[in-house]
C-alpha cells in the first residue's frame, strides 16, 4: 500500500491548455513549502476538447506528485470536482480552480488557521477583477438570494475555493447528491469554518466556462438543494390568487343583482392571464422539484472516469467507483498504484 500524502490540491479542467502549466507550478510551489514532498497535485479533466489532457499526460511523465484523472464526458465543474475529491488521498484536501483566478499561494496562508483548529478554510472575495459589471451584479444578487433563502447559513462570495480536513471530504463524498452544490454541501456538514478574505484576480489565460445559461443551471440548483421556501411561495400565490377570484366572484354576483352587467373583453383575459400565469409558474416550481427527485431516483453513477493517470502508468477503476464509500475509494486507488510509489525526491523541472 502506497503512504497518502499530507496534502492534495484538487483542481477540475475543462479546456484550459493555456495556463494549465503555470497553474501546475504554482500550486506545486505553494504545495512544496507547506508539504515538502508529500503533496499530491490532482488534476481532473472535464471532457476538454483541446489539448487539457495531453498537457496533463505530459506533465505526469515528470512530476511524481500529479495524478491526472480523465472523465469519459463532461460532467460539469461541480462533479468534476467530486471525482477530484474522489480520487484524493491527503490529510488536508485543497479545492481550487485551474484558471488561477484563485491564488494557489494563498495555501500558505490557510494552512496555519486550519492548524489552529479549523476545519474548512474557504476564501472570500473582496474584490473580483477581470469580471464584466453584469456577472458582478448577477453574482451578488444570486448570494442574497440565496442568504435568504437557504435553510442553511452559506457565506456570501464564496466560491469552491477552500481548504478542508479529511473527515470533512469524506463526509461530503458520502453525501449522494447528483444535482452538487459543494460549497452549500460542505457549510451543511458544519464544524469550524473560517474564512480567509482575498482579492480574485483575473483569468491568467482563455476565457471563462460560465456562460449564461449554465450560470442559471447552477442558481437553481443551489437553491433547490438547501432551500424549500420557492414551494412555500407557490403555496402562498395560489392562496393568494384563490382569495382574489372568491373577491372577484362576490363583486359579480353584487352587480348581478343590482341589475349591472361589466362590459368588455379586457378585464377578463387580464385576470384570465394573471391566473394562468401564477399557475405555470407554481406548475413550473414544482416541476424543478420533482425533476431532480427523478434523477436522484435512478442512481446511476455520479461521475464517470476513463482512465487515471500517474506518470506513464494508465489505471482503470471500477465503474462502482463513484458509488464506493470514501475508505473503499482510498483503498482502491492505493491497490491500482501499489507498485507505482512515487519518488519522493525526484525533481522536477517543469514545475520547480
Amino acid at each position: 500500500m502506497t503512504q497518502a500524502p499530507f496534502l492534495s490540491i484538487v483542481a477540475p479542467c475543462h479546456n484550459e491548455e493555456e495556463g494549465l502549466r503555470e497553474f501546475c507550478r504554482r500550486a506545486a510551489a505553494a504545495a512544496h513549502s507547506v508539504a515538502g514532498d508529500g503533496f499530491e497535485l490532482i488534476l481532473v479533466d472535464d471532457g476538454s476538447s483541446d489539448r487539457t489532457w495531453e498537457i496533463i499526460s505530459d506533465l505526469a511523465a515528470d512530476v511524481p506528485q500529479l495524478l491526472g484523472v480523465r472523465l469519459l464526458r463532461n460532467h460539469g465543474h461541480q462533479l468534476a470536482s467530486t471525482a477530484g475529491l474522489a480520487a484524493s488521498r491527503g490529510e488536508r484536501v485543497l479545492l481550487i480552480d485551474a484558471d488561477l483566478q484563485d491564488p494557489p499561494e494563498l495555501l500558505l496562508m490557510m494552512m496555519p488557521i486550519m492548524e489552529r483548529g479549523a476545519d474548512v478554510v474557504y476564501g472570500q472575495r473582496t474584490r473580483r477583477q477581470g469580471e464584466t459589471w453584469f456577472k458582478l451584479a448577477s453574482a451578488s444578487l444570486f448570494y442574497r438570494a440565496l442568504s435568504k433563502l437557504a435553510s442553511v447559513t452559506i457565506p456570501r462570495d464564496t466560491g469552491d475555493f477552500r481548504l478542508m480536513r479529511r473527515r470533512v471530504v469524506d463526509i461530503l463524498l458520502a453525501m449522494p447528491e447528483r444535482d452538487r452544490f459543494i460549497r452549500g454541501m460542505v457549510s451543511w456538514i458544519g464544524g469550524r469554518q473560517v474564512a480567509l478574505p482575498y482579492e480574485r484576480d483575473a483569468r491568467f489565460a482563455g476565457t471563462t466556462k460560465y456562460p449564461l445559461r449554465k450560470m442559471i443551471n447552477f442558481a437553481l440548483d443551489a437553491i433547490t438543494s438547501f432551500s424549500t421556501t420557492p414551494l412555500r411561495i407557490s403555496t402562498w400565490l395560489g392562496i393568494i390568487s384563490a382569495g382574489v377570484a372568491i373577491a372577484l366572484l362576490v363583486y359579480t354576483f353584487v352587480r348581478w343583482l343590482q341589475g349591472e352587467t361589466v362590459t368588455g373583453w379586457s378585464s377578463i383575459m387580464a385576470a384570465v392571464s394573471a391566473f394562468s400565469a401564477i399557475q405555470l409558474i407554481c406548475i413550473g416550481i414544482i416541476g424543478e422539484y420533482l425533476g431532480r427527485l427523478v434523477q436522484e431516483s435512478k442512481r446511476r453513477p455520479i461521475f464517470m472516469i476513463e482512465t487515471i493517470l500517474r506518470g506513464s502508468e494508465h489505471v482503470e477503476l471500477s465503474t462502482a467507483f463513484s458509488e464506493m464509500s470514501a475508505s473503499d475509494k482510498r483503498a482502491a486507488l492505493d491497490a491500482a498504484f501499489a507498485s507505482e510509489e512515487p519518488p519522493r525526491s525526484q525533481k522536477n523541472s517543469r514545475i520547480g
